[in-house]
């Protein structure tokens, strides 16, 4: 039994190549030179993960204005214009004004440098393609259209790596703006730096959210059969450990919640959700509220992320870093380690499994902190090694920032409370890290992910045009 990821619509991306056709009568092996060229490149972008929809090469300005439709129609998340030698502004503009689609330009030459002391002007030319990256900088910075540009060579990995993280901040966008984002209950009383006017997400991002009820749940939680409770409770002790403080009967209720839940996600096609619901004496809303910690984590694990405390800036962060590759685990600060120079951070409930340092464990708590309610909660540790925090910021002129940190998880003593607890050492003081990390305006939740991910978060910022704050 295996937990299977949700397989989010891989990142369209369209390509036009071109060139200024005036040049193929006086240089007839200049064409098939640069046509070379624009298949090993459509090739290389087809092994980032995306669907590549490669329109050819353009020679003129009609060609330019075909190959500006064909990409429209197909409704692409990014948009990359290959200069492979000189071509006037006005093949491309009108593929970038039509497309809605950001726009990357790429100027890789065939290998590092020119042989200058055999080439002809010919050879030269297909060297070329920096000659109009300036040309288009200005044409398109004058018509309101941003775009961002690589150069480099045809090989050259440094820049395959600068173009993947164009095409991975890309998909995240479009995951964004496509996005059906869950937010379940009502807001945990009193957190006012967590609230989110829920306008601002399709303003700043697009996609929607979906205000859910947790009868909307508990509906479909009645309705799980004993074999999808034991299937669940089977694929839950192959995830995790489990603590002899399990008891059978809150462990049987998480996996009937569990079900519920991907029932529910199914339902309403969510990408993620946030959720709380206080309750009060044992009644049945508190103990779904009680008993999602499970299905939260299992869900989170799918590429669903899902955050207690009605967080849905954290859950959209969460879902962030999962697309980036670096998983996200729901965060907030617990303690500081002054001896060992770590910042300790976690939190009680959901945890993105994919990134424990171990099997992670399920533990029986008869009370959650906080929280009403008791039952099975989640303890881990981020897989040691290069980290990132990252959290969303909503300013008061009604705009969504980044806020972003890299440091390392290391290892060291950990409490065993069943929380999610991770040390972190970000090379610098932390109490002054805490301090400045504060002070950006963040909320006391964010997700933590594996892997340093900051250039990839710019990129994405860049991409949404919005602002990312480094710590």
């Amino acid at each position: 039994m295996t937990l299977e990821r949700i397989a989010p619509r891989p990142t369209r991306v369209g390509l036009v190549a071109g060139g200024l056709g005036a040049y193929w009568p006086q240089f007839p092996d200049l064409l098939p030179q640069l046509e070379r060229s624009s298949a090993r490149v459509s090739e290389r972008m087809g092994t980032l993960g995306c669907e590549v929809v490669d329109v050819g090469f353009i020679s003129d300005a009609q060609q330019g204005a075909v190959a500006a439709e064909r990409l429209r129609e197909a409704g692409c998340d990014l948009i990359v214009g290959f200069l492979t030698t000189y071509m006037t502004a006005t093949m491309l503009l009108p593929v970038a004004q039509r497309s809605g689609a950001p726009v990357l330009l790429i100027n890789l030459q065939p290998t590092e440098s020119m042989d200058h002391d055999t080439f002809d002007t010919g050879q030269w030319l297909a060297y070329c393609g920096a000659c109009p990256l300036p040309e288009m900088a200005n044409t398109f910075t004058r018509a309101g259209i941003p775009f961002r540009s690589v150069s480099g060579y045809l090989e050259d990995e440094r820049a395959w790596a600068r173009i993947e993280r164009w095409v991975k901040a890309a998909g995240v966008r479009a995951a964004l703006r496509k996005g059906r984002h869950g937010l379940m209950g009502h807001l945990y009383p009193g957190m006012l730096d967590v609230a989110t006017d829920l306008t601002l997400v399709p303003v700043n991002f697009g996609g929607h959210v979906e205000v859910l009820e947790f009868d909307d749940l508990r509906v479909r939680v009645e309705k799980v059969t004993d074999s999808q409770i034991k299937d669940r409770m089977a694929l839950a002790g192959e995830m995790f450990e489990l603590a002899d403080t399990v008891v059978p009967e809150d462990f049987e209720w998480a996996a009937r919640v569990s079900a519920g839940l991907d029932q529910l996600v199914a339902d309403f096609d969510l990408d993620s959700l946030a959720y709380y619901h206080r309750g009060l004496d044992g009644e049945v809303h508190e103990r779904l509220g009680a008993g999602m910690i499970l299905g939260s984590s299992l869900l989170t694990a799918r590429g669903v992320p899902s955050a207690g405390e009605y967080e849905l800036r954290t859950s959209l962060a969460m879902m962030i870093m999962d697309r980036l590759g670096g998983g996200g685990s729901f965060t907030e600060f617990q303690a500081l380690d002054f001896l060992r120079g770590h910042v300790e951070m976690g939190h009680d409930g959901p945890a993105h499994l994919a990134i424990s340092s171990r099997k992670p464990l399920l533990r029986g708590l008869g009370v959650f902190h906080g929280k009403r309610g008791w039952g099975v909660s989640v303890e881990f540790d981020v897989t040691h090694g290069p980290v990132t925090a990252f959290g969303l910021l909503q300013r008061r002129d009604g705009r969504f920032g980044f806020v972003a940190s890299e440091g390392e998880t290391v290892d060291g003593p950990h409490l065993k409370i069943g929380n999610t607890t991770s040390r972190v050492d970000f090379g610098r003081d932390p109490g002054e890290w805490t301090d400045e990390w504060s002070a950006t305006g963040i909320s006391h939740h964010w997700a933590l992910g594996t892997g340093h991910r900051v250039a990839e978060l710019r990129a994405l910022a860049d991409l949404l045009e919005i602002d990312l704050v480094e710590v």
